[in-house]
């Protein structure tokens, strides 16, 4: 189903794993599943695929055993779809209170090229921002004056008008 050339087949698909993924008790069964989840990351190309499978599967596996060595991996792809996948898989990490695989993804994918990256950095480090906002003040004075405009912008939306025109160069 991975495979089909059909968007609501490959959605389909990733919705039938995460049920898997959470059905499994054993932990050899969840791995079995992360790996053919990345086996298969050529069918797990769109946004909405994306943001829907990689952090309830991928990225709930590794918070698990705290390990971010595929994200990593994962971020120094030159395909844009498994960039994104390891930036939205720190959501499972953020749900934890573990902030720093975020940042730490977010400080390399920053000022990536496309706008769906802009999107998922700023979406995930204000999901962070939400459980530490001096840390989301912190990457943000590194990198507001440079960061894509889209991301400063997901990245401030919570925040006060004072705080965000501030970032926004209004103040």
């Amino acid at each position: 189903m991975l495979n089909s050339k059909f968007h609501e087949i490959r959605f389909t698909a990733t919705e039938l794993l995460k049920f898997k993924y959470n059905s499994s008790k054993e932990i050899t069964e969840k791995e079995k599943l992360v790996k053919f989840y990345l086996k298969n990351l050529d069918g797990i190309n769109n946004w909405d695929i994306v943001d829907n499978s990689c952090y309830k599967i991928l990225g709930d596996y590794l918070e698990k055993k705290n390990d971010i060595s595929i994200l990593l991996k994962l971020s120094e792809s030159k395909i844009m779809w498994e960039q994104r996948i390891a930036m939205v898989s720190t959501m499972a990490f953020i749900r934890n209170n573990k902030l720093e695989p975020t940042y730490q993804l977010a400080e390399i994918l920053v000022n990536h090229k496309h706008d769906l990256m802009h999107k998922a950095v700023g979406w995930l480090i204000r999901e962070a921002g939400k459980r530490d906002i001096s840390r989301l003040r912190n990457f943000l004075d590194k990198h507001y004056k440079t960061m894509p405009r889209t991301a400063l912008r997901y990245a401030i939306e919570k925040m006060g008008k004072e705080e965000r025109d501030k970032y926004l160069g209004r103040s």
